[in-house]
This record gives C-alpha cells, structure tokens and sequence, in this order.
C-alpha cells in the first residue's frame, strides 16, 4: 500500500469541482455474504513489505488456524493473537484477500460490524490492480492505523493528478504532492475507525466509481440517515437520490482524467501490522515499545483485530 506521507490537493478552482456528478441507479450483481466470500475471493500472500510484521496466509491455512471462517451472514478475517514470535520471524500471521474480478464503473456496499483495531493494526480495504502497483490508479476507501482515528480515503495514480480545492466533500483534504503520495481526504468522523467505529456496532461505506467522478459515503449503524437500500441490502441503489454528500469526492477534471488515470481494479481487503504508516506513526500515537517488538511479543493484544462482515455488494 503506498504511504501516506505525503499527499496531494491543488490550490485552483472550477466550476465542474463543486459539482457532485453521480451515475444514479445501479443493479446487485454479486451479493458476498457468508461462505460468499470463500468463493469470490483470493486469499493472497504477497511478501511482507519494508518495516511490516506481517505474514499473510493461504485460503486452506487461514481456515484450518481460524483466521478466517464464516457462516451465515458472517464472514470473519482475523490476525493470530496466541503466538509469541521470536525477534527473526516474517510476522505475525494475518490474512488479505482480493475479489476474484475486476471492475471500473460500479459501486460497492461494505456493510461491516467490527474493523481491527489495537497498536500495529493497519486495516484496510482498496480498489487496485496489485499486479502492476499504482501505475494503473488505486483507491483506498478506508483506512487507518494505531486506534487513532478519523479513517481517510485517498486517490492514487501513477502521474502527475491534481485535484480542485473547492469539491463537495465532508472530510478534510490534507496538504499537497502529487503523483503516487495521493489525495487524501480525513473522514470528519470518529466513528468511521477504529475502537469507535467499533463501540457503535460498525456501519456501512458505499463507494462509486465513473469516469466523471470517484465517492465514498459512510454512515455509522447509528445513523438513522442511512438509505434503506444500503441498510436493507436492496436490488438496487440510486446515489443520485442521497442527500448526504460523501465524505470523499475526486471528480474527473482536465488535471486529473479519471478514465486516463483508474483502470480495472480489483477489491482488497487487508491488515497490515507496522509497516510505513503504521510504524511510523507508531510512538506518536502512544504505543509501547517498539511496532515490531510489540507485534511479536504480545499476541493476546491482537484479540480486536478482526474484520466481521455482514456483507459486501457489489452493484454494476
């Protein structure tokens, strides 16, 4: 996942920018609930990157040590929280799987009751194609690191993209760069990660995707805002008839052509433990020791890292 170090925001503004331009009606064209998941997904095990504590395991090995299980309308991913690694280990072991399709215009309902949470934790869920990086675009609809919230979402692409200051949005778009950094945009809420998102039973992020704009929406299980057919699971959904703005909003622009720039992607859910955000921002969030030492040494700490979906709709 590329770092967040860095992140990109121009200073100009267009009339096109305040604009929320939406497809509208889009039809269920996989509905992931349960054992969905086992056959819609890779359980892929790419190597563990620069300064991670991390090692991602097969299908048959996650289900055979319980990091993965569902049943029903439950679908769990979790990472190891009962051995104790020595200092030379790859990592902990964790799980990320990525849809086995992929996909450009569309829209998607994560409807989930628990993200992981804890020091080290580093969750996330994507829209890339891994096999060639960035070149090809990439949007992380959540993410976060280390309990502190809110979660962000960012855009990125393989050039020079640049987005307008002036879009409609409700999060926070932070300081500039360009290129693979990305454009980020804080999520105004507290509840969109972490131990709050957790404390309020979870809750639902929607993201759409065109060639005029990108959106994600979420609402907490709390929110009585909700439309009924994110909440309910409907047939269809119709983004041109919500009220609320997203809580990001990268529309397509003569600086950043959204056709030129996202390709077909895949979906990618993951925890990544230290690694370049998370271990980075490691002491300053006010965590013991070391990321890696903490990772190895203390597995019951892991106990909340855990995904628990209800489901993940997919609408074309």
């Amino acid at each position: 996942m590329p770092s967040l170090s860095a992140l990109l925001l121009s200073a100009g503004t267009s009339v096109l920018a305040a604009l929320h331009v939406q497809a509208g009606t889009y039809n269920l064209y996989q509905n992931n609930v349960g054992a969905d998941f086992l056959q819609n997904f890779v359980w892929e095990t790419t190597a563990n990157p620069s300064g991670g504590a991390v090692e991602y395991t097969t299908q048959s090995a996650a289900l055979a040590a319980n990091l993965s299980y569902a049943y029903g309308d439950t679908f769990v991913m979790r990472v190891d929280d009962t051995t104790t690694l020595s200092a030379s280990a790859t990592g902990r072991q964790s799980v990320r799987i990525k849809s086995n399709e992929q996909y450009t215009t569309h829209a998607v309902v994560f409807d989930i009751r628990h993200m992981p949470q804890g020091c080290g934790t580093w969750p996330a869920i994507w829209e890339v194609d891994d096999t060639v990086g960035v070149a090809n675009g990439e949007l992380d609809i959540m993410e976060g690191v280390n309990n502190v919230s809110p979660s962000y979402t960012t855009l990125h692409t393989g050039g020079s993209c640049t987005m307008p200051a002036n879009r409609t949005e409700r999060g926070s778009t932070a300081t500039q760069s360009s290129g693979n950094n990305g454009c980020s945009v804080s999520s105004p809420y507290s509840s969109t990660y972490g131990p709050d998102f957790n404390a309020n039973g979870g809750g639902w992020y929607v993201v759409e995707r065109t060639n005029q704009a990108i959106s994600v929406w979420f609402w907490s299980r709390q929110d009585s805002t909700v439309p009924a057919t994110v909440s309910g699971g409907g047939s269809t959904i119709n983004t041109a008839s919500w009220t609320s703005p997203p809580i990001a909003y990268f529309p397509s622009s003569s600086t950043c052509n959204l056709s030129a720039n996202m390709m077909s992607h895949n979906i990618i859910i993951n925890t990544m433990l230290c690694g370049s955000w998370a271990g980075s921002r490691y002491s300053a969030s006010g965590c013991p020791s070391t990321c890696i030492d903490y990772v190895n040494a203390n597995p019951a700490a892991f106990s909340n890292a855990y995904w628990d979906f209800a489901a993940l709709r997919i609408y074309l």
